[in-house]
């Protein structure tokens, strides 16, 4: 069970069931929502998402024609992101969990926009 929340912890969530993979995603847009290098995520079963408090705080924005991304409104924290091409499936930010993520991520998304400052894991 993974347990989250966003900053100014209006919002409260927990996501059930297994973890089907976790990825740094280097899209433009992730970059823009997160004002980071990249979106991190851990992709979960939508119908083992419960908001446990603060669902009227949840915010979504349709980035795209088949993208949403939820954020709190008061605060801003990026959630969740969710695609209609996978409507069983929604992504939760990694960022946001209250719970330890131990986790791998094994997987990097539009590495080609992956920002040329972001320091190298291994510099060797």
């Amino acid at each position: 069970m993974l347990r989250g929340s966003c900053l100014c912890g209006a919002v409260s969530y927990t996501a059930a069931g297994p973890v089907e993979s976790a990825s740094h995603c280097y899209c433009t847009m992730c970059q823009k929502q997160h004002g980071a290098a990249s979106g991190t995520y851990a992709n979960v079963a939508r119908a083992g998402l419960t908001i446990e408090r603060g669902e009227d705080f949840v915010t979504e924005y349709a980035s795209s024609s088949h993208a949403c991304r939820a954020f709190c409104r008061q605060c801003g924290s990026t959630l969740f992101w969710r695609s209609e091409e996978s409507p069983e499936r929604i992504a939760v930010t990694l960022g946001t969990l209250d719970t330890p993520f131990t986790d791998p991520v094994e997987i990097e998304l539009y590495a080609d926009t992956k920002p040329s400052w972001l320091p190298l894991a291994n510099p060797d």
